[in-house]
């Protein structure tokens, strides 16, 4: 039987958490650091079970120049407890992210991923990177595992919702 779990939003007694559980995945998430997690709380989902966090996900709005209603909205710090895998957490919650979003009117949704099976289960596509130059240049500027995005083997991944 499989356990029950709730996806809700983040608070900030949840920030520490968010940070442990990104930085448990740290080979496969760009690190937050726990004033980022705290700034951009209220942009963060939770899964728990049984007063357990075993999940989390936010987002990150990217503007196009000049086009502000083809802004971008990327999924980020997607993880879930590897003992929680495989049981519809990773789904439920980029799926509160999506639904949290579309009020927006968002041009699309993007992913930088290491799983990208996961992602195209979703509704997304594999995209090339040179399509994400705005994530590149706010997110992945800031890594400190790759010298050049265009070398990082995560994929590229979007789902259009216009």
């Amino acid at each position: 039987m499989a356990e029950e779990f709730t996806i809700r939003s983040a608070n900030l007694k949840d920030a520490e958490h968010i940070f442990a559980l990104v930085h448990l995945n740290r080979d496969q998430l760009v690190p937050r650091s726990l004033g980022n997690i705290v700034e951009n709380i209220d942009r963060f989902f939770i899964a728990e079970s049984e007063g357990e966090m075993t999940g989390c996900a936010t987002y990150q709005i990217h503007p196009e120049l000049g086009k502000a209603e083809e802004a971008t909205v990327e999924v980020q710090s997607l993880a879930v407890k590897s003992m929680f895998r495989r049981r519809g957490i990773g789904r439920a919650l980029v799926e509160a992210v999506i639904e949290r979003v579309l009020p927006f009117n968002p041009h699309e949704i993007v992913a930088l991923t290491f799983a990208p099976e996961f992602f195209k289960s979703l509704g997304f596509s594999e995209i090339p990177k040179t399509n994400v130059m705005h994530k590149l240049y706010t997110g992945c500027i800031n890594c400190t595992k790759h010298t050049d995005p265009f070398t990082c083997p995560e994929i590229a991944m979007t789902r259009l919702l216009k």
